[in-house]
This record gives structure tokens, sequence and C-alpha cells, in this order.
């Protein structure tokens, strides 16, 4: 018997008790200073307790676990529902300073009802007999361009008519004036970006002529939860407007969005992707960005009304009762999630969408796809990621972004580093410490 090699064992945030997760096994134990010491010292007192819950195990047995739990991964991957996002063009109304698209090149091509349908005729065939849905992305896919509303209409259409449910991205401006359109189809929800209230949001995601956009948002978000349209609200999140969360989480809860069934939220980190604009002095790492967050909640809890963050599996175990499933992949390119664009190019994810050089293929106006590429995508995960394959963190990481990896190292079989540990620090101390 040995200490698991996928054992998490670490001291939880502002407490004097330990944790102790173990993904593959299912288990996870929240450990007094005394009981925490055994595992420090490596001398048990109730061996069996730990081999029960596969903290101590034979290696083998071990190896013979991970395997099967892989093989299951895969297997239920297979049957995972499809996000196949198309952006209809890469033209944008907004002047964001931290929009990582601002270098892209594009060809200049206009977006014809042959090109929507190809793509249509495409992933029909490409992806028969998978669960899938749209997104619609962008630059910015709701302009207000009769030419864009057209087309908008068209893709929806397209979409009913093949039995798919379709979800925006975007940055609410034109929200209200689509919201008629948008009710008559099968819509699974709309995500828009707000970087705080107004003064905050106005600075960060200006009109390019420099005019406010927040008021217009926040009346299209209030006409589409007014249809029973989904809202996914969405803050991007860095040094500058970090406060802002707290305005925010106030605002939402004063309009009533935070009890409407039809809401929810996300937090997004601004961090360096392909042309991003954002002064590098005021991003966050990973790891800050969650340090950042733990703080902030201590000091104004009424943020977790608006938003419940995850802290790795923290929020998932406290939630569920249970941990996750392990987590052999966290980059869904090419296997859950491919994207399309208006010219006829093929991408493995909204990470790669538009960036030269990133194309995976082509659907319009011939098909064609660089298959060795795509079969790199499809096989990268821990047990390919040389840096995951003896990482005792791999299980709740899942390798991260390859996109992100790629950037940072030239390969894409290299890992983006979660810190896993310091995130179940404290997460374990806010959800099952902090809330007792």
């Amino acid at each position: 018997m040995y200490f698991s090699k996928y054992n998490i064992f670490s001291k939880i945030r502002n407490s004097d008790d330990y944790y102790l997760v173990n993904l593959l096994s299912g288990n996870a134990d929240i450990l007094e200073p005394a009981k925490a010491k055994e595992i420090i010292s490596g001398e048990y007192i109730n061996v069996q307790e730990y081999i029960e819950k596969g903290y101590l195990i034979d290696e083998r047995e071990e190896k013979k676990i991970y395997m099967n739990k892989y093989l299951e991964f895969i297997e239920n991957r297979e049957k995972d529902e499809i996000q196949i996002f198309f952006v209809p063009w890469y033209a944008c109304n907004f002047g964001c300073d931290y929009c990582y698209q601002s270098g892209y090149e594009q060809e200049k091509q206009s977006l014809s009802n042959e090109i929507i349908d190809s793509f249509f005729s495409y992933i029909k065939k490409e992806f028969a007999g998978k669960r899938k849905y749209i997104t619609v992305f962008g630059g910015e896919p709701l302009l207000l361009a009769e030419s864009s509303r057209k087309s908008v209409e068209y893709i929806l259409q397209n979409a009913t008519q093949n039995g798919l449910d379709t979800a925006f991205v975007t940055n609410g401006f034109s929200l209200e004036e689509y919201t008629p359109i948008l009710k008559k189809y099968r819509i699974r929800e709309v995500q828009v970006t707000l970087d705080g209230i107004e003064e905050m949001h106005n600075q960060r995601r200006p009109l390019k002529n420099g005019g406010g956009t927040f008021e217009k948002i926040i009346k299209g978000i209030n006409t589409a939860l007014a249809e029973g349209i989904n809202i996914n609200l969405r803050i991007v999140i860095d040094k500058e407007n970090l406060q802002s969360l707290v305005d925010l989480a106030k605002f939402s809860v004063e309009k009533g969005w935070t009890t409407n069934q039809y809401f929810k939220t996300q937090l997004g980190r601004n961090y360096e992707l392909h042309y991003c604009q954002a002064s590098q002095s005021k991003l966050f790492t990973r790891l800050e960005f969650y340090e950042a967050i733990y703080a902030l909640i201590k000091e104004h809890p009424e943020i977790v009304e608006f938003h419940k963050p995850a802290f790795s599996v923290s929020r998932f175990l406290f939630d569920n009762g249970e941990l996750p499933e392990p987590l052999f992949d966290d980059c869904t390119g090419c296997k859950t999630e491919w994207a399309f664009d208006g010219t006829g190019h093929i991408y493995s994810c909204t990470a790669t969408v538009g960036n030269q050089g990133e194309e995976l293929g082509t659907y319009y106006p011939a098909v064609s796809k660089a298959d060795e590429l795509i079969k790199l995508w499809e096989e990268r995960d821990v047990t390919t990621i040389s840096e995951c394959k003896d990482c005792n963190l791999q299980l709740a990481c899942g390798g991260g972004c390859a996109s992100i990896a790629k950037n940072r190292t030239g390969k894409l079989l290299a890992a983006d580093c979660r810190p896993v540990k310091e995130l179940l620090e404290m997460g374990i101390s806010h959800y099952f410490n902090e809330s007792v």
C-alpha cells in the first residue's frame, strides 16, 4: 500500500483543519490537526479507513482503476453534446480595450445564405447522430444593419429546421431590438457582458465612437428576461474593475435578476490571449484572480447571491455532496467544441477562431480538413501531456486550455496548469468552514 498518487492534501485557508481529496476514488474529507498529522508522518492509527476510501492503495490496483475511469471518461465524452460555434462576421460596434481579436486580419467576405447553407450541411453530415447546439459568436453577432438581421434570422431558421437550439454570445447593445426575433426560435441562452455598473462599464466597454453602452444593455437584458429568454451575465475582471463586482452584485439584486429563473452569472478573468490590448499590469494570474475573489467575498459576502465561484471542485462538492468524475481532459477543442466562421474556415474553439494560422480546414467553398492536426487536438489529454503524467492534481485540472498552452510553449501537447491545491484551500474554507 502507498499514499495514492492522486491524493490532494493541504491546509484549509484560515483554519487549523486540513482537507484530503481524491478524484480517482471520489472521496473527500476535512481532517482535524491530529488526523492530518497521521498523513504528514505516514503513521496511521487506523489504516483500514484510509484503504476503504482509496487514500492508501496498491499501486497496481490504482493503475487498473485509473485506466477503467479513463476509458469510461472517453466513452461518456463520445455521448456528450457538442457545442458548435458560428462566427458570422468579426465586425463589432464596441471598442473594448481588452479585445483579443483586435489584431486579427480577416478576409473581406460578405456572409451569404449559400455560406450559411454550407455550414448547416457540413455539421449535419459531420456530426450526424450527435447531440449538438449552435452558439453564434463574434465579433458582435447582433449588429443592427438590416443585412445582419436577415442573416441572423436565416441562421435561426436553419437551426430550428434542423432541430437545434441556438445560443448567442453578444455585447448586449442590440438585444432589445433583437428580442422579438429571438423569442420566435429555440434560444438556449444569451450571454451578455457587464463589467460593472455604469461608469466602470462604459469606461471599459464603450462604442467605437466612445459612446456609453450600459443603459441600453440593461434595457436589453430586462426585455429578454421578460420574454423568458435565458440570460447568462458575464463580468470580465482584472485589477481595474475588481471592486465593481460588489456594485454589480447589488445592482443585480435590486433589479430582481438574481431571483429570476431565467438569469445566471459567470466570472471571466481578463488574460492575455493573442492580441489582447489590456495593460499587463492590470491582469491577474489565475491564482491571483481567485485570491482576490476569495478576499472580496469575505469582505462582501452578499456577492454570493449574485455569483458562487467554483474554486476548482469545491462548489460542485458543496452543491452535490460528492465529487465530480475525474477530469482527464479540460480542453473541449475538436472534441465537444468546434468553431466555424463566415469565411468558410473551421477551427478548434473560440480561443482560436479567426486567428490566422489556426485553421483546421474549410467547409466552404469546398470541404477540406487538416486531419493530422485535428488528431493532435483530439489526442490531447492528461495521458499525452508529459507534465501531467506524474502530477497529483491532474484529475482536477485536466491539463487546462490547449490554446493557452500552445501560445505559451509553441506546443499543443503542453500543460496549462491550474492552481488546484490553492483553489481547494480557499473553496473548502468558503463553502464548508465559513458557511457552517
